[in-house]
């Protein structure tokens, strides 16, 4: 019987527990990708929490991204010192971090705009800014084509009408792991874009399986990701089915996200099929140190009551814990 505190090992990562940190947006970078202070207080916050492994938040990898403010950035050598000063905050607490590698948008274009050389060129920045992450001491990557941002887009059948688009991811996966074989490079990827024309689940199933053979984990997620009104033992795990039957089909492990807030729902999820991993947002910035204090036996779940009002606060804190409600 599995349960969420059992030591397991993915390729190069080392895990205490089946707990990841989701990557999670802070908006604490200055236009040109630089972090703030605040940054790295958070990341130690989190590192000395209790949870197993750190997906950073987006990190884009062009340094001509403007899609959404305070995005960090793996886009130019300039950057990786403040990246070495992340992963090894984090280090020090014995756990691994993964980069979130992401791209909002490329020169405002639309994605069936996009010629042979721009995808060439794009292909070229994901796998750029995984060698910069290399040399921050990042242990694995992340391809981020969830969430409606660049790949998102690239894969979904409303804005690309290209045959094979996955074939973008695979290069990228593919270019990486040549040059970086003992890297943990995962994917996230929606479910569902949960909007007419959009990815169904058809389809992300498919570019899944697609991709699965140039990866060594998949996180599932999908749009309409932070779900307001969250209980426990209610309506957690909202993308759980579709992470399931994933889970029967590739050969490397489904992390799922949405909506974990208890202990015993976790656990149900991880022994109903094979889901091996479950990763957290919003119940971590409420309590970075969630995950130690179940292991000290306080059990209750996850004070996050799923408000969305940390998204509305600078440097998204909670706003209980901005108000000095524990």
């Amino acid at each position: 019987m599995k349960t969420i505190f059992d030591k397991t090992k993915i390729k190069n990562l080392k895990l205490k527990n089946r707990l990841f940190r989701s990557a999670t947006w802070e908006a604490l970078a200055d236009a040109d990708g630089h972090f703030d202070e605040e940054i790295y207080n958070i990341y130690d916050a989190l590192a000395a929490g209790g949870v197993d492994c750190i997906i950073s938040g987006f990190t884009s990898v062009s340094d001509d991204d403007r899609y959404f403010g305070g995005m960090a950035r793996l886009s130019n050598d300039g950057l990786i010192a403040e990246h070495t000063r992340l992963t090894d905050i984090v280090h020090r607490n014995d756990i691994p971090i993964i980069a979130q590698l992401a791209l909002g948008e490329y020169q405002n274009k639309e994605i069936d705009e996009l010629t042979e050389n721009d995808i060439d060129t794009i292909r070229e920045m994901f796998v750029s800014a995984a060698d910069r992450a290399v040399l921050a001491g990042y242990d694995g990557v992340q391809i981020h084509a969830a969430h409606g941002f660049f790949l998102s887009r690239y894969i979904s059948p409303a804005h690309n009408r290209r045959a094979n688009p996955e074939q973008l991811i695979i290069d990228i996966a593919k270019a990486v792991r040549e040059r970086h074989p003992e890297l943990h490079i995962t994917m996230k990827i929606n479910s569902s874009d949960f909007m007419y024309g959009g990815l169904d689940e058809n389809g992300s199933m498919r570019i899944c399986l697609a991709c699965a053979p140039y990866l060594d984990s998949i996180e599932v997620s999908g749009n309409g990701t932070s779900v307001g009104g969250i209980k426990a033992g209610v309506n957690e795990a909202y993308f759980k089915c579709f992470a399931l039957a994933l889970a029967e089909k590739v050969d490397i492990p489904v992390i799922l996200v949405g909506g974990h807030r208890s202990i015993d729902n976790m656990n149900n999820v991880l022994n109903e099929g094979k889901i091996e991993y479950l990763s957290l947002s919003r119940p971590l910035i409420r309590e970075p140190d969630l995950i130690n204090r179940w292991l000290r036996g306080k059990c209750s779940p996850a004070k996050c009551v799923s408000c969305n009002m940390c998204y509305r606060t600078p440097a998204h804190k909670c706003i209980f814990k901005l108000r000095g409600i524990e």
